[in-house]
């Protein structure tokens, strides 16, 4: 019989980050680093999709040859959309968040590290409760908007949220201003339900805060929903 394990698994190139990279949303990258560099020089040589894993470090930094020490377990596979080179050899690239995925073990063998993965689905969880789960989240993400535009002075314009459970669970897990460790823990979620019942935790818990203070950053939408049209 064949091994269902290694079927299931691939190689891929890790592109580890201070952030967290939601399914279908968007991530403009500027590469300036060598190991880098020729990551996004490899991937350019092969054929479409090209693909690579943004997962967030647990520990260490971003730059440096021994700036990571370790990583989180779920990552999120990234899709290069368009690559654009500058004079100088560096590169802009729009990428868009594919698919959840596993980290089962590190390679060191590039320049860069590569992660044997083992993909994710997107699971609804409890169909039951979905309904119930996902309005809850759409009114208190609205209520947590309206609690920024009040504090920051401004209006906060999104477009309709999304019905769908599992498209809805990373558009909110993207937009909220929260930690890494707390993005990083919606990101892992086994299913969406699970997903929107912490989101709407974290919402009413974010949203008493910004009624409570005086000021508070403006949320980041540029991880907005990619659309190819």
């Amino acid at each position: 019989m064949p091994n269902n394990v290694d079927t299931m698994t691939e190689m891929l190139p890790l592109f580890p980050l201070s952030t967290v990279l939601f399914p279908g949303m968007r991530l403009p990258l500027h590469i300036f680093e060598e190991r880098y560099l020729k990551l996004v020089r490899h991937l350019l040589e092969q054929p479409e999709p090209r693909q690579f894993g943004i997962i967030a470090i647990s520990k260490g930094r971003e730059t440096g040859a021994d700036g990571v020490t370790a990583l989180h377990e779920i990552g999120c596979v990234a899709t290069v959309r368009r690559a654009e080179p500058r004079e100088d050899g560096r590169f802009d690239l729009a990428t868009v968040g594919d698919r959840r995925f596993r980290l089962l073990r590190v390679d060191r063998s590039l320049p860069y590290l590569q992660g044997e993965i083992e993909p994710l689905g997107d699971e609804t969880g409890d169909a039951a409760a979905a309904p119930l789960a996902t309005q809850r989240v759409q009114t208190a993400f609205r209520r947590y908007l309206n609690a920024l535009a009040d504090r920051g002075g401004a209006v906060i314009s999104v477009a309709d949220l999304p019905d769908e459970p599992v498209l809805l669970s990373y558009v909110v897990g993207a937009a909220m201003i929260i930690d890494l460790a707390e993005r990083q823990s919606l990101l892992a979620a086994p299913d969406a339900v699970t997903r929107l019942r912490a989101e709407r935790s974290l919402l009413v818990r974010e949203t008493g805060m910004l009624r409570a203070t005086t000021s508070r950053p403006a949320p980041d939408f540029s991880h907005e929903p990619y659309s190819p049209n």
